[in-house]
């Protein structure tokens, strides 16, 4: 006769060290708590990993922030999918609000690597079964992985804020280059079908983090400017893009991105732009020293939360987003 028994779902939320302030904001928001776990690094720089609790039979949901040192995280983040399937675990799901290496998406010149590609490869050879990520830097990204990847936008939360303090102005959306006009047309229809406008700039695809804002096409002239881009680096970028609209008139501009990167003199360059409001989410760490007056980072937690309740209930993460994700 068989043994018949049926099996209760457990849902089960796991931080690595990088942005752990995150994975407990979302742990609140789902009603549980991360659990215990024990990592460190060998002398020699080796990372070790271990749960201090039961996984066998979990839906795991691996969180970790891809920041700097971005490859110190990633690695601990694949340990820690490694961890899980060698412990049982039913159903991984990696969790990285800021997908590290999404830039290298494909190939611009002969002999370079699609590095965006490897990393996911990793993560399934390491036992991921799904994917979780906000705003990728090219869509095309969700294809590299061998399983479902939920493609969160942070765009509700940074659209409603932008509605709720500049809804009243004569506003004029954005896109840093003609690559991102997709998205800007979707800020533009969610700000209230806003008229947009794109800088024409140009890029040595041999300097990373340099280029240069050519023009503004579009008419700018009075309005306020409603910059949007998926990442904010280095912070040249985007403070040469509001500097070319401040010259062709703009009345003032707010910069709007999702992912927070800050490398070098970015903190600086920000504080020091034209812009009239820096405005990001939490998907990355964001150090107290750098942060400053006009500088808002709105929580992604509830968006993560929701999403990461949607496949545990097996309901649908492409509700979240009017049928867009």
């Amino acid at each position: 006769m068989a043994i018949q028994r049926t099996t209760e779902k457990n849902l089960m939320v796991f931080s690595g060290r990088a942005h752990e302030e995150l994975a407990h904001s979302i742990a609140r928001e789902l009603g549980t708590q991360v659990v215990p776990t024990e990592a460190y690094e060998f002398a020699n720089g080796e990372l070790y990993v271990r749960y201090n609790e039961s996984v066998r039979g979990c839906d795991a949901f691996v969180i970790q922030a891809h920041t700097a040192p971005i490859n110190t995280w990633i690695m601990e983040h694949l340990i820690m999918v490694d961890a899980l399937k060698r412990a049982s675990a039913k159903r991984i799901t990696v969790v990285m609000p800021f997908y590290g290496y999404a830039r290298q998406d494909k190939k611009h010149r002969g002999r370079e690597p699609i590095s965006a590609r490897l990393v996911a490869d990793l993560f399934k050879t390491a036992g991921a079964d799904r994917l979780m990520a906000v705003d990728l830097h090219t869509s095309q990204i969700q294809g590299f992985f061998d399983g479902p990847v939920d493609h969160l936008m942070a765009m509700p939360i940074l659209t409603d804020h932008v509605n709720a303090k500049y809804g009243d102005e004569d506003i004029v959306v954005v896109s840093p280059d003609a690559g991102r006009i997709k998205v800007a047309e979707q800020w533009a229809q969610k700000l209230g079908n806003r008229p947009l406008a794109f800088i024409h700039k140009t890029r040595d695809i041999t300097r990373p983090n340099e280029s240069m804002a050519n023009r503004v096409i579009g008419e700018v002239e009075g309005r306020v400017c409603v910059l949007v881009d998926d990442m904010i680096d280095s912070g040249g970028t985007i403070c040469k893009a509001a500097d070319a609209l401040m010259a062709q008139g703009a009345k003032s501009v707010i910069i709007a991105a999702t992912h927070g990167i800050l490398s070098g003199k970015a903190v600086e360059r920000l504080r020091d732009s034209a812009a009239r409001e820096v405005i990001l989410t939490d998907t990355l760490p964001i150090a107290e020293e750098c942060r400053f007056d006009g500088l808002t980072i709105l929580p992604i937690a509830p968006l993560l939360s929701r999403a990461i309740h949607e496949v545990f209930a097996d309901g649908s993460v492409t509700s979240m987003f009017d049928g867009r994700a």
